[in-house]
């Protein structure tokens, strides 16, 4: 009997210990996000700049004075790839980085960003996209970057998304703002 409760008391202060460590929480994750130093990727993402009227329109002035202060802005980014979709909005927006780095608009299909997202993984680099207001901040979310409030698809063409992701696929994101303000900036 007394051979009988010593088992009981070390199952019941066995089951304790258990029921203790369940409810101890566990220890932090320490939260290190990589910087541009670190990162293996770099990625710019911005909308087009401001446009004319019509189905196919080019920037307007207000447009090319952005994708001009977005050029200036970028300058000494060392970007290896510039991408767009096929648009003259977009091509005209990344026109002034064509001129100044020497690099080629490779096209994308904004219809298959999780593919194309995919792609732009595959290959260390500091990677130009130029998109559309329902595209890009879908985009910076498929890389895992915070993307904001919906873009204003009338007002808004100042933002800049800026993401790092060093090789462990860690990310790190931020959103500025470039060139004259937007209506619909936050």
């Amino acid at each position: 009997m007394a051979a009988d409760l010593k088992r009981r008391g070390v199952i019941a202060l066995f089951a304790g210990l258990m029921l203790a460590a369940c409810a101890t929480a566990p220890a932090p994750v320490p939260e290190v996000y990589p910087s541009a130093e670190d990162a293996i990727i770099t990625l710019y993402l911005v909308r087009h700049g401001e446009k004319e009227q019509g189905d196919d329109p080019d920037l307007s002035t207000a447009g090319k004075a952005r994708a001009e202060t977005l050029a200036k802005r970028l300058e000494g980014a060392e970007l290896t790839e510039i991408w767009s979709t096929r648009t003259k909005r977009t091509q005209q927006t990344a026109a002034p980085m064509v001129k100044q780095t020497g690099l080629p608009v490779q096209p994308y299909d904004a219809t298959t960003l999780p593919a194309f997202a995919s792609w732009l993984l595959d290959t260390p680099g500091v990677k130009l996209v130029v998109g559309h207001s329902n595209t890009t901040d879908a985009l910076a979310a498929l890389f895992g970057a915070d993307p904001g409030p919906p873009i204003d698809d009338k007002t808004e063409f100042d933002r800049l998304y800026i993401i790092y992701i060093d090789k462990d696929g860690l990310v790190s994101s931020r959103i500025e703002r470039y060139g004259a303000s937007s209506a619909g900036a936050e």
